[in-house]
């Protein structure tokens, strides 16, 4: 059996974004991850936090043996069967009962740069449909912010992002919180992380 990705900047990350779930999130629940990738993260995750049911989902069929491998590899009971999900593809599943599931918690991590925009406003929709009411999601990745001197290796970053594809791209937080506002969701807390990378956690609206 083919060894699956590996991605090193997910294992670097991968403990400082638990230490933060570990803060906010409630003591067991449901997750849906948007963006698995490797499966790192998920893997890690859902050793960490057993309490949790996690639902990894990626929108490269291919990218679905990484997760599957790892599950398998690390023995996990807590983690579901890998969905194909591309968040700009509404509804989001297959079936009437997946799509009125509603979940504890939302994790999307480095998707919005690699990804085109229109994805954050279909992520921050999916989001307000299918997180209960108090829930939270959580993204992670690069970030500009306004009043905020952009570091030289984020810029030179975005600038190979932009010359790989011109429809991605680090992204600028404010535009990102006013697509989430369209949503009926809004920020609630921002995080400063490794690697001048932000970790935003959401919320509806509503909440």
């Amino acid at each position: 059996m083919a060894q699956p990705d590996f991605s090193p900047s997910a294992e670097r990350n991968k403990q400082p974004i638990l230490d933060v779930l570990l803060h906010h999130l409630p003591a067991q629940g449901k997750a849906l991850e948007v963006a698995s990738g490797t499966g790192q993260h998920v893997q890690w995750f859902a050793k960490h936090m057993p309490q949790w049911m996690w639902q990894p989902t990626e929108v490269h069929r291919g990218a679905l043996y990484n997760i599957e491998v790892r599950v398998a590899d690390a023995g996990l009971e807590n983690v579901l069967e890998a969905l194909q999900l591309d968040v700009c593809t509404e509804p989001w599943f297959d079936t009437a009962a997946q799509n009125t599931e509603q979940f504890d918690a939302m994790v999307c991590i480095n998707m919005l740069h690699i990804a085109p925009w229109v994805a954050c406003g279909a992520l921050m929709r999916g989001a307000a449909r299918h997180l209960k009411p108090s829930a939270l999601l959580v993204t992670y990745g690069p970030y500009f912010e306004n009043g905020v001197t952009p570091t030289p290796s984020n810029l030179e970053f975005d600038e190979s992002l932009r010359a790989h594809d011109p429809t991605w791209g680090i992204r600028q937080r404010e535009a990102v919180e006013q697509e989430a506002v369209k949503a009926g969701m809004r920020l609630r807390e921002r995080h400063a992380m490794p690697s001048n990378n932000l970790l935003l956690v959401w919320e509806r609206a509503s909440a």
